[in-house]
């Protein structure tokens, strides 16, 4: 078995916020994250796949392929967009970057399975301290 990890980078803006709490809870609970007017980050995407190397290619999967895949289904959908508005996979959802990482995996797993790889981890950086891994668990 042998990993191998794509990074991809997208913007985004988003608020935490829940409509059934009052503005003073949510303030209390979310901070400055649940500015009326948004607030944004600049994220970092690490996609871990895994699998077996086809020796006749020396492949896993081919990166340009895990990098199309991840482009159509993940980035495209988010880059520059407002992440409780604009996503489809996200509506409804509190955009933590939790619950980010577990909708991008949703997002990406079936098409990696669909080229003969696992997907191992999603590592999703919200800034450059602050990250969540998620493994499908």
């Amino acid at each position: 078995m042998i990993y191998i990890t794509r990074k991809e980078h997208f913007n985004a803006a988003h608020k935490l916020y829940r409509n059934d709490w009052s503005a003073e809870k949510n303030e209390e609970v979310f901070g400055r994250c649940a500015n009326a007017n948004w607030h944004g980050h600049n994220y970092d995407l690490y996609v871990t796949i895994k699998g077996e190397v086809n020796y006749e290619t020396g492949f896993v999967m081919d990166l340009k392929d895990l990098k199309t895949i991840i482009v159509q289904h993940v980035t495209d959908k988010l880059d520059h967009r407002n992440l409780n508005l604009d996503v489809d996979f996200m509506k409804g959802k509190m955009a933590s970057t939790e619950v980010l990482a577990i909708e991008i995996w949703k997002q990406l797993a079936p098409h990696i399975q669909q080229r003969g790889a696992t997907l191992h981890c999603i590592k999703l950086y919200e800034t450059a301290n602050n990250f969540v891994e998620y493994f499908g668990e």
